[in-house]
């Protein structure tokens, strides 16, 4: 780069001009080197000195690569030989301005710079020139702002922070993580973060182990539970990630916690909600299910048997309707801590859902020594929210594996013989057997053929004649549901009524047989020329359904038969419902004009504050009273006080069953009003019933 001539003292412009710009190259603030195309250097000024240690006499002359630490020379030297082997002036793009570095002095140390490159030609020789500039300083400016934003950060961030070594220990901690270890962060400081972990809930825990080692956890957030500094614990979610120095080595991990109690209550909510009874805690079908699976299979493994008890808690409905669901769901709860006590540590109790309970007894010994002291605790009487009650209870019991080595087999079972406990009186525990099965198939097809013979006009309805006894008139007939199907050939109403009931198709066949019965009537009376009563019986579930007084109304209104001449018959069990919905349909029934009569009297409650609290029009004695007339029979003084009592109460009496002379007079000479029976006909179809009446 010189341009002096040789054997002159004289300056000239040229060389003046060198001089400048050599003054000018040492004066930058920046390194500037330059190399030949071997990579030798040609050039340095003064600022690479005071950078890399060396004097400029010993860097001229230098291979670049000597200025660079030995891991980066191989990469440098490649890219250099490409640069100059290339026939055009073009800076890569790895060696334009911008490029970030190490350089290496002279006393071994390394210093991070970042340099620009550009090349000319002198004389058909290329030379680089490389511009290099120290940024340790700006890196370290960098850096504390950095630091100073990561320390803003942390401890702004609501979330459990800890800084670790390489090893764990604790190097560093936010304010969040004071918070939630109840440690001060002089406490936690040079503890191994393992000191505060129990084993990660993901993973079994084996005495003092605290799961794998924070490398291991990088990348992968995991549940695990925190010691606090009280003792107690707390379940989080963490995340590990390492920290690097800006040479990318490892320097320690950074561990970001946050509570999950919340979200763990949470899920425990859901949980129980799956498996246990929201009032009262015990265990719900689904896990009723799942435990009885349990101990089938260990009944079948043992060669033992197990039992299962399904309760049904007798008439709960009326406490629900007449105290109140307050009241009911304090019955319930004191049902279940009575099921509680009562149960061993063998059994499971469960609640199966509205008012039914379950018990599996892995052991079915002495059962009936079990049973008697069940139903002792379950019907001692109890006081809830200032009301005396006595419950009572209709159980099903089966037994597993012999009857059943699938829960919904066992289960059923016990359903059908509780369905036998309810249907023969309830307060009392039937155990399953094979009749009840078939019983239970044959009540199945009946109602399905009972549904058909509905839709196939399979029924009809048959009269039987009241005879009103001081005169011997006929002054009614009441209304009985007759079924000959095809298949089965004649049906009784013993057989398809409770089906019906038991279905809710009761409704639907009452309706009907009310208004082909008033229909029958008219016609009936409109050719004797008088008019005639008619009673039709009633089911408690047509008194409970919705709309069924409109049904009543409209009937009366599309057959012309006056509301009355029409008798409601029901049971004493109707009275007995405290719901109001059945109070209100019983006088709104009496408001339309329509009269109500008690079936069967004597059978059920006898309740004479019932019969004064209810607009009753007529007692029907059963026959169950009249079969062991006259006076030689010990009916006969329950007979007198029926009448009796009807006549004070301003009520007709009907007594049915009459079959002989001598009841007819008995019943006559006590002031019965009014018989039927096989003394007077049978029920006999419509038009049989028209010759009875014009016969009377």
């Amino acid at each position: 780069m010189s341009g002096r001539s040789e054997g002159t003292q004289v300056a000239t412009p040229a060389i003046d001009l060198e001089v400048r710009l050599r003054e000018l190259v040492g004066a930058a603030p920046n390194v500037i080197l330059v190399t030949d195309e071997a990579g030798r250097i040609v050039y340095a000024n003064a600022q690479a000195e005071r950078l890399y240690g060396y004097p400029v006499s010993t860097l001229i002359g230098m291979a670049s690569t000597e200025l660079l630490p030995a891991r980066h020379r191989a990469r440098h030297a490649t890219m250099r030989t490409s640069y100059v082997t290339n026939s055009e002036v073009r800076v890569p793009r790895e060696m334009r301005d911008g490029r970030q570095f190490l350089a290496l002095r002279s006393d071994g140390t390394e210093v991070p710079v970042e340099a620009g490159v550009s090349s000319v030609r002198l004389d058909d020789r290329m030379f680089i020139i490389t511009s290099v500039t120290d940024i340790s300083g700006r890196l370290r400016e960098r850096a504390r702002l950095e630091a100073g934003l990561r320390r803003s950060f942390l401890e702004a961030i609501p979330f459990c922070a800890l800084a670790t070594d390489r090893c764990g220990t604790v190097i560093a901690a936010n304010p969040a993580a004071e918070q939630l270890l109840g440690l001060s962060a002089s406490c936690l400081l040079g503890r191994p973060i393992h000191d505060l972990e129990l084993t990660g809930t993901d993973e079994p825990a084996s005495g003092e182990d605290t799961g794998p080692p924070l490398a291991q956890r990088v990348g992968s957030p995991r549940d695990v539970e925190y010691r606090r500094g009280d003792g107690t614990t707390i379940h989080v979610n963490q995340a590990v990630s390492e920290l690097r120095d800006p040479a990318g080595v490892l320097t320690g991990y950074l561990v970001v916690a946050h509570d999950i109690t919340a979200r763990r209550e949470a899920l425990d909510a859901v949980r129980r909600m799956t498996t246990q009874d929201a009032l009262t805690n015990l265990p719900n079908r689904s896990l009723l299910e799942r435990h009885l699976g349990g101990a089938i299979a260990e009944a079948i493994e043992s060669g033992t048997d197990g039992a299962l008890l399904l309760l049904d808690l007798d008439h709960f409905q009326r406490v629900n309707d007449s105290l109140g669901h307050d009241v009911g769901d304090r019955v319930l709860l004191e049902v279940a801590e009575r099921l509680r006590t009562w149960a061993d540590d063998h059994s499971l109790v469960a609640r199966f859902g509205g008012d039914e309970f379950v018990v599996v007894l892995r052991e079915a010994t002495a059962l009936p020594a079990v049973a008697t002291a069940l139903f002792d605790e379950l019907t001692r009487p109890m006081t809830v929210l200032g009301h005396d009650l006595t419950t009572t209870f209709s159980i099903g019991g089966a037994y597993f594996p012999r009857q059943g080595s699938e829960p919904s087999v066992v289960l059923r079972n016990a359903d059908t013989a509780m369905y036998y406990a309810k249907s023969s009186g309830r307060n009392q525990l039937q155990w399953f057997d094979e009749d009840m099965r078939i019983d239970a198939n044959e009540r199945l097809s009946l109602a399905s053929a009972l549904r058909q013979a509905l839709r196939d006009g399979e029924l009809s309805v048959a009269y039987q004649p009241q005879i009103d006894l001081a005169s011997g008139r006929t002054v009614g007939f009441e209304a009985l549901a007759r079924w000959k199907s095809p298949t089965l050939g004649n049906v009784g109403p013993d057989r398809f009524i409770p089906v019906a009931e038991e279905t809710g198709m009761i409704v639907e066949l009452g309706a009907w047989v009310l208004e082909r019965a008033c229909a029958d009537i008219v016609r009936i009376q409109a050719e004797i020329g008088r008019p005639m009563r008619l009673a039709v019986n009633a089911s408690p579930h047509q008194f409970r359904h919705d709309g069924w007084v409109e049904t009543v109304a409209s009937i009366l209104e599309r057959t012309g038969l006056a509301p009355g001449q029409l008798e409601l018959e029901i049971t004493e069990g109707v009275l007995m419902d405290h719901r109001r919905h059945v109070t209100e349909t019983l006088h709104r029934l009496r408001e339309l004009g329509v009269g109500i009569a008690v079936d069967d009297f004597g059978l059920g409650y006898s309740s004479l504050a019932y019969l004064a609290r209810y607009p009753m029009d007529k007692l029907k004695i059963d026959r169950t009273f009249v079969r062991g007339l006259p006076p030689t029979s010990d009916r006969a003084p329950i007979i007198d006080a029926i009448v009796g009592m009807a006549q004070g109460l301003g009520m007709t009496v009907v007594a049915e069953g009459v079959e002989t002379k001598a009841q007819e007079s008995y019943l006559r000479d006590r002031g019965c009003d009014q018989a039927q029976g096989f003394l007077y006909s049978a029920a006999v179809s419509p038009k049989d019933a028209f010759r009875a009446a014009r016969r009377r």
